[in-house]
């Protein structure tokens, strides 16, 4: 070893420092993809916040770019970061630090898995109400850094809604906190918030407190498909109707077609609640569905569970690299709209956030405008470098750069935190 994996090495030892030539080509690519230039790096697993905040003082001290991530599962999504010297993995600091079952709160290392922090809650009939891309591979900080959530939104909310106070480490290796760990906390500056989604620019998570769920007694599954009218007027009557669904979105005609649920667009809402509710609550949704002409049918046990698993791995898993995966948020009532414009595509119901795969640059920039003429916005997550180095990843064309890049500044003012991920080239 030479150079900075020297220097880090003697913080974390050899055992945690990975050289480039050493990384698999599976591992060496999710780099590529996510930077525009690397300056020969070495990826660094820090197992203690006290090695990581001093790994970041030594990065700020020599003025190395670093590239902060999890497992790497969404670590080419965003902007392209730029002239990376070094890529620092909180996935050895994958501990629990407290469950308190009664107070319904958990706090963990930021590296701990998603499926392996919901295994230990499930002994508890306890669960993080956050369905991720990658939930096997995803980590916590990982998922909080990209705000990643999907369908359960629309019962529980965002990832922010969810957490209760975090611990990062900032650009100049310093500890910081912000929020508790009790749920009725209003300590402090409200951080959880802005690093949520902010793409590792302002600083490392490596603790998280969130608040947790219990599990439901039941789980039923309601599908709708037909016109687009027709589910247009029963999305907009799900949405106004005094029924709860814990997850409910819209689906495009292929992506309906590839779960074999039948023919044209398609509704799905799940309920999940005791036995009786769950129950009456699907049958008064499939009710509606046949008032207004649509092919219905009700997923329950293990039908319900298989059918949501598929949804999430054709969603989340393109069929090819080729494929430009985006995040799109528009008004609910112009969801189907998009949805016809497109292959893949799925989109909330009451938030009118989804997920759309897109096939080239011309489609993005013509449904990029179609959201904005809706007061919505498209940003790209995935898509071959070629194609991020000529458009404009986050398409934001609201006014707060300068309020974004003061904050930047604030939070790292060498500008060595994942420089050129965020909007405007923060």
């Amino acid at each position: 070893m030479k150079g900075i994996a020297t220097d880090i090495a003697s913080i974390v030892g050899e055992e945690n420092i990975v050289l480039w030539e050493n990384l698999e080509v599976s591992q060496q690519k999710p780099i590529q993809q996510a930077t525009t230039s690397i300056n020969s790096p070495c990826i660094v697993y820090p197992p203690t916040q006290a090695q990581l905040s001093q790994v970041m003082a030594t990065a700020y001290k020599n003025k190395w770019r670093v590239l902060p991530c999890g497992s790497g599962s969404k670590l080419n999504w965003g902007g392209l970061a730029k002239g990376i010297d070094i890529i620092v993995s909180t996935e050895r600091m994958n501990q629990l630090i407290e469950h308190a079952v009664g107070d319904l709160t958990i706090t963990v290392e930021a590296g701990i898995k998603f499926s392996q922090m919901q295994g230990i809650l499930a002994k508890s009939r306890q669960f993080l109400a956050l369905d991720p891309t990658a939930p096997d591979e995803a980590t916590i900080g990982g998922i909080v850094a990209t705000s990643d959530t999907g369908s359960l939104r629309q019962r529980y909310g965002s990832v922010r809604d969810q957490l209760l106070g975090i611990t990062f480490i900032r650009a100049d290796g310093q500890i910081a906190k912000a929020g508790g760990r009790v749920v009725k906390n209003v300590a402090g500056y409200d951080l959880m918030k802005l690093f949520t989604g902010s793409y590792g620019t302002l600083g490392i998570i490596s603790q998280v407190t969130f608040r947790v769920y219990p599990m439901q007694e039941v789980s039923g599954t309601v599908v709708l498909t037909g016109t687009a009218e027709a589910i247009s007027q029963a999305a907009s009557t799900l949405r106004s109707s005094a029924l709860t669904p814990t997850q409910a979105d819209l689906l495009s005609k292929q992506l309906v077609s590839n779960l074999g649920l039948g023919q044209g667009l398609g509704l799905i809402a799940r309920f999940q609640s005791i036995s009786e509710s769950v129950k009456e609550q699907s049958n008064r949704l499939l009710e509606l569905g046949t008032q207004l002409g649509l092919n219905g049918a009700i997923y329950a046990d293990a039908d319900d569970t298989n059918l949501w698993q598929r949804l999430q791995n054709q969603i989340k898993s393109p069929s090819t690299e080729s494929i430009i995966t985006c995040k799109i948020g528009i008004l609910p009532s112009a969801a189907v709209e998009i949805l016809q414009q497109v292959k893949i595509g799925l989109i909330h119901n009451s938030s009118g956030l989804g997920w759309l795969e897109l096939e080239e640059k011309n489609q993005v920039l013509k449904i990029r405008d179609r959201t904005q003429a809706h007061q919505g916005f498209l940003s790209i997550l995935t898509a071959p470098v070629t194609v991020k180095q000529n458009i404009d990843v986050w398409g934001y064309s609201g006014n707060a750069l300068p309020l974004m890049r003061g904050i930047k500044s604030q939070f790292d003012n060498q500008n060595i935190l994942s420089p050129g991920r965020f909007v405007g080239g923060i």
